[in-house]
């Protein structure tokens, strides 16, 4: 139930964020961020493009929550790390504007599913390999044409990337970190 109310919260928040004078004030813009408008490293995430777009990313975040059902506390950290990381390493990227969820879901979805496969649930290396052969496609092979049409803009297959690459990061991190700590603990 908890976190069906924070799914509901965070639609509202991107809902509230399509409208102007909103979406000026909270879509990721570099040199807008260079001059000081730091928020616009989080909040460009919770923007789209348009409606179709709000949809299909919202859409995505729950059935991200449905299959790997993380608690509240899980999700709400998860989210607001690979949300910073997604609107720093976008300084990477030749990217002058960036709106969207898809790079921080990429990064959630993988997150996730790392976190089962070295929790020992074997099936989920082919989630992992799935995510990680997705994002090559679309930076090989470039991404879905129809998709570009149906939001009305470019897709940021960088963004894709920088979540994957910070979801497994994080995962790997969160899941040896306490191991790594007994072994720094003094013995007695």
């Amino acid at each position: 139930m908890r976190l069906f109310v924070l799914l509901i919260a965070i639609s509202l928040v991107c809902l509230g964020l399509q409208f102007e004078p909103m979406l000026s004030l909270a879509e990721w813009h570099r040199q807008l961020i260079l001059n000081g408008q730091w928020w616009r490293i989080l909040s460009g995430n919770f923007t789209h493009t348009n409606f179709a777009h709000f949809g299909m990313n919202l859409a995505a975040l729950w059935v991200i929550s449905f299959i790997f059902k993380p608690s509240v506390k899980t999700l709400l950290l998860v989210l607001s790390v690979l949300s910073l990381a997604v609107g720093l390493l976008n300084f990477l990227s030749d990217m002058t504007s960036y709106v969207g969820l898809s790079g921080v879901l990429h990064g959630l979805f993988a997150s996730f599913a790392l976190r089962e496969a070295l929790d020992g649930r074997k099936s989920s290396w082919l989630l992992i390999i799935g995510v990680i052969a997705k994002v090559a496609w679309e930076l090989t092979m470039g991404a879905s044409q129809s998709t570009s049409e149906l939001i009305n803009a470019r897709i940021a297959v960088e963004s894709h990337l920088f979540g994957v690459i910070s979801g497994l990061l994080f995962a790997v991190t969160t899941h040896y970190a306490p191991q790594l700590k007994a072994l720094k603990a003094p013995h007695r």
